[in-house]
């Protein structure tokens, strides 16, 4: 394990939560002065209190680790604010509808920031029945190619996984796509909103 909570972090959580030394101690069935010495560096949790500990201060176990308290702001589940995430060690595509903690291979993985299409990463669209047939002129090599391209609507995602080797293409039904989204393993994620992007 490459990060362990650091007593910075469980003072900052207990404190946003206005709970005293003594108040997160009886939550864990700890002493208050394990608790101090956690928050002074005199000492670390043991493994065996990271989940009761998390439970205590209201957050994840792997927020804890992090550090980071990440709260969903997107309460309404809004589709059309997916967020993206792709693991750098095993190519696994995870969406979210809002602020999330995403881990994979032992790894947190950071959201992905869309960017507007490029020349390299032009996003085009034909119209095929009720379908959009998406295609990407990109390289497929096993070193680099598109790994995935995602249709957003208003009530879901369509991720259609891609391989080195094979085409940078996809078909997805029309009906309520709003954004296409497309993830180059070297430069990141593209994408267009449909009618304001290139087609």
């Amino acid at each position: 394990m490459d990060k362990y909570v650091t007593g910075a972090v469980i003072r900052r959580l207990r404190e946003k939560k206005k709970m005293t030394q003594e108040e997160l101690a009886q939550k864990i069935f700890v002493s208050s002065k394990a608790v101090s010495k956690w928050e002074t560096g005199m000492g670390f949790p043991d493994i065996s209190l990271l989940e009761p500990l998390a439970k205590a201060l209201d957050i994840s176990v792997i927020e804890l680790l992090s550090g980071e308290y990440v709260q969903n702001g997107n309460r309404c589940s809004n589709m059309l604010r997916s967020i993206f995430y792709v693991c750098p060690v095993c190519g696994n595509v995870i969406s979210s509808v809002g602020a999330a903690v995403v881990s994979c291979c032992g790894i947190t993985l950071p959201p992905l920031e869309a960017e507007t299409v490029d020349d390299a990463h032009d996003i085009r669209t034909e119209v095929i029945e009720d379908e959009y047939y998406v295609t990407i002129t990109h390289p497929m090599t096993k070193e680099h190619y598109i790994s995935f391209i995602a249709a957003v609507s208003d009530n879901g995602v369509n991720i259609v996984k891609l391989y080195p080797q094979g085409n940078a293409e996809a078909h997805f039904k029309i009906s309520r796509v709003k954004y296409l989204y497309a993830f180059c393993n070297r430069h990141g994620l593209y994408h267009i909103r449909l009618g304001a992007g290139k087609n």
